[in-house]
């Protein structure tokens, strides 16, 4: 067998046998069953390019062509901001039910000996012609209420802040699994060759009261190639490193240089097979275009003084939620199939009089900003928005004092608009005291329903994209997820 190498300047030539794996040489030589029990423990398909073999186009028609997540990392209490309860009024100040309490899992509480009723400390006004409860710290999005559909009934088993982030963006608590993004774009590939199909931005107060991380794996694509990972978007200086060209080196020489490392890769991939080397080819390119079409996508310059009032002052500040938004939009509006924009802060344990409503102002005017926006422009019925955090708060202050609240995973509260969601409702309800789901098993969000409803709006059974990984089909929503059961959310 003759193997001839690409020819490249300066680069000798090499006999592909002396650097062929025992994997390679079991997989190019009849070896009968050997190769066939090697195949059953392969990491799945090769799947190298944005375009996948196993699913060309979308199971159904879809009503969501992209998703925007505004992620509020913490835990948005929803006691304060979407669940509003009289009877917690009634019963401020004194011992929550033993009945409810036996039956939770705290997080940072456990050594707590008294669990005083907290209700909502801010209080809510009346919005949109359906009548939906909205915090005060949220007058913007009071505004849009006409254009959300607020569900107060999610819940997930997580109690703590990695795992809990984890789950909601992978189905998973322990890291390792595909996010959202890298499950959309690995099964529904890209619209605009120039940009990534799933792009991460972060965020955080400016107080810095949050001790919380945020993850690479937040954004990884887990067991599935690398070239399905999310990338992320820097609030300071260049939005991706390395985009512009060494002093000295033009476009031209840079295309250049890029083809012979890609020469190099292809004749590596034909020794080795790994799909990553196909991986890292594919992420080159993108890199080369993205020279052109990242600087352009961050020039804010054409953007209208009515645009920009859209997501308030903060905008014109680097890093901020607002400015986020906005290039969120224009992501969208290019064809990036998954935005996740991520913002910490939400965490207030001992802080919410002072921080909570901090957090409401930095987020509030962005967030119904970005939903006029892409409605005014003709893309809010075929982008899904989605605003909300990983758990809600307790109903019960934390400590001896009424300055905080800790994590609470049986019940919370979070938001959708456009692409396929039936707007201007509020979908399931928590009990008098926020605390459980009044109607668990035909209300109930879970984890996995969640991401069962996105993919179904982006046109995939969540049943049948899947990937093969150690011996085993492996989907974002595991064994579980339904969506027939939210059919009155959806259009």
């Amino acid at each position: 067998m003759q193997i001839n190498p690409p020819k490249l300047d300066g680069v000798p030539d090499t006999n592909p046998l002396l650097s062929m794996t025992r994997r390679t040489l079991l997989q190019r030589g009849a070896f009968g069953l050997g190769s066939v029990a090697l195949g059953s423990m392969m990491a799945g398909p090769a799947h190298a390019t944005t375009n996948n073999p196993a699913m060309p186009s979308p199971h159904f028609a879809p009503k969501a062509k992209r998703v925007i997540y505004l992620m509020m990392g913490g835990g948005p209490s929803h006691v304060d901001l979407f669940d509003p309860k009289p009877k917690m009024v009634e019963y401020a100040g004194k011992p929550m039910p033993d009945s409810l309490m036996k039956t939770t899992r705290l997080a940072t509480t456990q050594g707590q000996k008294n669990f005083k009723v907290l209700p909502g400390q801010f209080g809510y006004n009346t919005c949109g012609k359906h009548g939906a409860q909205i915090s005060k710290l949220l007058p913007y999005t009071g505004k849009i209420a006409d254009d959300l559909c607020i569900v107060r009934s999610a819940y997930t088993e997580a109690v703590n802040h990695a795992p809990a982030v984890t789950f909601n963006l992978t189905g998973s608590q322990i890291p390792g699994r595909p996010t959202m993004g890298s499950w959309a774009t690995y099964g529904l590939g890209t619209m605009n060759k120039d940009l990534p199909s799933y792009v991460v931005m972060t965020s955080r107060d400016r107080e810095n009261s949050c001790g919380q991380l945020l993850y690479d794996h937040y954004w990884g694509s887990g067991f599935l190639p690398s070239e399905y990972q999310g990338v992320r978007f820097r609030g300071q200086g260049d939005p991706v490193l390395y985009i512009k060209d060494p002093d000295g080196v033009d476009r031209q020489q840079r295309g250049k240089a890029i083809d012979d490392i890609n020469a190099l890769n292809h004749f590596k991939h034909e020794q080795v097979g790994d799909p990553e080397i196909k991986a890292r080819i594919a992420q080159y390119e993108l890199a080369y275009r993205m020279q052109m079409s990242v600087p352009e996508l961050a020039d804010l310059s054409g953007e209208s003084e009515d645009t920009l009032s859209l997501y308030g002052e903060d905008v014109h500040r680097p890093g901020s939620f607002a400015r986020n938004c906005l290039l969120a939009r224009r992501l969208a509006e290019r064809g990036v199939q998954f935005i996740q924009c991520m913002h910490a802060g939400w965490d207030q344990h001992g802080n919410l009089q002072t921080q909570f409503p901090i957090q409401c102002k930095d987020t509030d005017q962005p967030s119904a900003g970005l939903v006029l926006d892409l409605k005014r422009r003709g893309l809010l019925d075929d982008t899904l928005v989605i605003w909300g955090g990983e758990f809600g708060r307790t109903p019960f202050a934390q400590g001896s004092s009424n300055t905080g609240r800790d994590h609470h995973g049986n019940a919370f509260s979070f938001w959708m608009a456009g692409g396929g969601i039936k707007p201007g409702q509020v979908f399931g309800n928590s009990d008098d005291f926020a605390f459980n789901l009044v109607d668990k098993e035909n209300e109930g969000m879970h984890v996995h329903d969640f991401h069962a409803i996105i993919q179904h709006l982006m046109g995939v059974d969540h049943e049948r994209l899947t990937y093969r990984y150690q011996g085993r089909d492996f989907r974002l929503t595991d064994v579980h997820g339904e969506v027939e059961k939210f059919k009155d959310i959806l259009l």
